[in-house]
């Protein structure tokens, strides 16, 4: 298993799952510092190491009136700021090529969505910054399938890559997630996250926007530890039902510190039961 270095951070092998965390989209720069500062605090205390994650552009959205973030200028002003003052890792959205030279240059990890994670100029690009990359399942894709776009980053000399499940489109605003995927894809040799909280999401479940089922993130979250994943993907927000974007299927900040304990329990247990097998 390659381990993936972000900073002093790192993904792969035996080690302690890593939490990536935060809200869908930056709505405005004073929550998104009080959001990080909440997860710093929770992360600390349980002596788990967090990579902060907020889009600063959702160009996937559902209708053309959906919020979309501040943009690329205003947005990764608003992630540099939470990076340096919290001395915090980041990780966020790349959409087009033309983006990925300003954010090289603020973020840490560079993230490829999933309905892009087949876009070969893309991907290619995003290889050539440097930086690491985690793609994105599509949610049209076996997991084998990823290993196509592993192939274009790595084309680049760039194997800093990070493998993200989301879940798989079954249909009528719905998603399923196969925990499968999560071994098939970790055999490919790269770290495997699990995004719980966009796993439950109803892609257009509301008519004009996307609507969720948070209520089934802990559950998800714990069969996804219980596979030996490398990381944890969570949108969290401090009023959900209020947030601009993903609320329905964002974890609410006061319930992060419970679940996240659990979820490290479930985590330790399946890794010391597997180094103990070797």
């Amino acid at each position: 298993m390659r381990q993936v270095k972000v900073g002093s951070t790192s993904f792969g092998g035996s080690k302690q799952l890593v939490l990536i965390a935060g809200p869908c989209a930056i709505e405005d720069e004073d929550l998104t510092l009080r959001i990080a500062e909440g997860l710093k605090e929770i992360t600390s205390e349980l002596k788990c190491e967090l990579i902060f994650k907020a889009s600063y552009d959702k160009a996937n959205r559902t209708a053309v009136t959906s919020y979309r973030g501040l943009g690329v200028e205003r947005g990764l002003r608003v992630l540099e700021r939470v990076g340096k003052e919290l001395e915090l890792p980041i990780i966020s959205d790349v959409h087009d090529v033309s983006q990925i030279s300003a954010a090289a240059e603020v973020l840490d990890v560079l993230q490829i969505p999933a309905f892009l994670s087949r876009q070969t100029d893309l991907l290619v690009a995003a290889g050539k910054c440097g930086k690491p990359i985690n793609i994105k399942k599509g949610q049209f894709l076996a997991p084998w399938d990823i290993e196509h776009g592993v192939n274009k980053i790595a084309s680049t000399g760039n194997k800093d890559i990070l493998l993200t499940e989301r879940g798989v489109t079954f249909g009528y605003n719905n998603l399923v997630v196969d925990m499968r995927s999560l071994v098939i894809m970790r055999e490919l040799g790269y770290p495997v996250v699990f995004d719980a909280t966009h796993s439950v999401q109803l892609p257009g479940g509301a008519g004009g926007s996307s609507s969720g089922q948070r209520q089934y993130v802990g559950a998800l979250s714990r069969a996804a530890a219980a596979t030996g994943i490398d990381g944890l993907f969570w949108e969290v927000h401090e009023n959900p039902d209020q947030a601009l974007c993903d609320g329905a299927n964002s974890l609410p900040l006061a319930e992060v510190k419970t679940l996240l304990q659990q979820i490290l329990e479930f985590d330790a247990t399946f890794k010391q039961s597997e180094v103990g097998s070797k």
